[in-house]
């Protein structure tokens, strides 16, 4: 099996000398350049370096990665992980890339840079792994679909019996790797009358606010980062805050998140399953899981406990999906009542809330 090739487009020396050890490390990845700006990178790739990931970084001289990216994905589309510093400007920088195709985010911190990327190297080399197994043709169509208006799903469409329910219906959802696009595309395809949701995205601490409140500028609905003791309602999306777990409670006739800290699960803080076996106890058939695009297992578990308690559950099928791991696991254990694409989501949620 032929290595993956990489190249590492930073600013920093350090970073790209870093990167380059902890790649050399694992012998199904070769790194073919470094680049210390866009420039240089396309430079490189003008001579016949094309890369099967780029690692990029968002702010660097010369050209930034955000205008680097689109230029890719518009002329020679290579998936992209994102290398971005753990600061509020970095995190809004990074969504924003994400946005525009990138796979996936790995944080850095700026101080003590050396070490944190030696300790990290494990999600570093995971990351790439799965950033060169994404549909990068999904990630294409994911971009293009939420840059082009559409129509909004409407309460009308489904018929009288629409508001039938009370505000204790609700919607789980669980996503990873191809996951902001997607959510952005369910989301912003839903009226602003439609059942509370709570969502997990696996992504670093501090990038959730960043990617909550770009959501809610396009959203009809309003979309946050979720607090401690927020109270679930129609019209409103909550995201788990990374680093952090939600779960759902019932209070009365109510439904409310905890955000806590705790453990990882399945490697992920905030965890999928954690939000859905929390959703089976306090739900039950008053909910509806959807498992999302994403790498690994986090979430199938959970989604099986919430159809053993009545919930309706759904996953996304693989043609929609930039990575068809999450989804797949729930289908192999039987946590899926059904299949389905990513354009059928929206609707999906309005006609479970009949």
């Amino acid at each position: 099996m032929k290595p993956i090739k990489v190249m590492i487009v930073d600013d920093s020396a350090v970073v790209r000398q870093v990167l380059t050890s902890a790649f050399a490390a694992d012998a199904s990845i070769e790194v073919i350049g470094a680049a210390a700006d866009p420039i240089f990178a396309m430079e490189k790739m003008s001579r016949g370096q094309w890369p099967d990931v780029i690692v990029l970084d968002v702010e660097m001289p010369r050209m930034d990665g955000i205008t680097f990216l689109k230029k890719l994905m518009t002329e020679r589309p290579i998936p992209v992980v994102i290398c971005s510093s753990l600061t509020a400007k970095g995190a809004a920088t990074s969504i924003e890339a994400m946005a525009a195709g990138a796979v996936s985010i790995v944080t850095k911190p700026q101080l003590n840079l050396r070490q944190f990327l030696i300790d990290a190297s494990s999600d570093l080399i995971a990351a790439v792994k799965t950033a060169a197994r994404a549909n990068l043709k999904r990630i294409l169509l994911s971009v293009n679909a939420v840059e082009q208006p559409r129509p909004i799903v409407t309460v009308r469409q489904l018929g009288h019996q629409a508001m039938a329910r009370t505000t204790e219906t609700l919607v789980a959802i669980g996503t990873s790797t191809g996951g902001t696009q997607a959510l952005e595309y369910v989301l912003t395809a839903l009226p602003e009358v439609c059942p509370g949701l709570v969502i997990v995205q696996h992504m670093p601490e501090h990038f959730t606010a960043a990617f909550a409140e770009r959501l809610n500028k396009r959203c009809q609905i309003e979309v946050r980062e979720a607090r401690h003791g927020d109270r679930v309602m129609p019209g409103l999306a909550l995201i788990a805050p990374g680093g952090r777990h939600m779960l759902l409670k019932r209070s009365g006739a109510r439904y409310l998140v905890e955000v806590i800290d705790g453990p990882p699960v399945n490697r992920h803080r905030p965890s999928v399953d954690v939000l859905f076996r929390s959703t089976a106890r306090a739900a039950g058939s008053n909910a509806m899981g959807i498992i999302m695009t994403g790498m690994g297992d986090d979430g199938a578990r959970g989604l099986k406990e919430m159809l053993g308690a009545g919930a309706r559950t759904l996953g996304q099928d693989e043609n929609s999906c930039v990575v068809y791991g999450m989804p797949r696991e729930a289908l192999k254990i039987g946590a899926v009542e059904a299949e389905i694409s990513l354009q059928q989501i929206p609707e999906a949620i309005l006609h479970h809330w009949r």
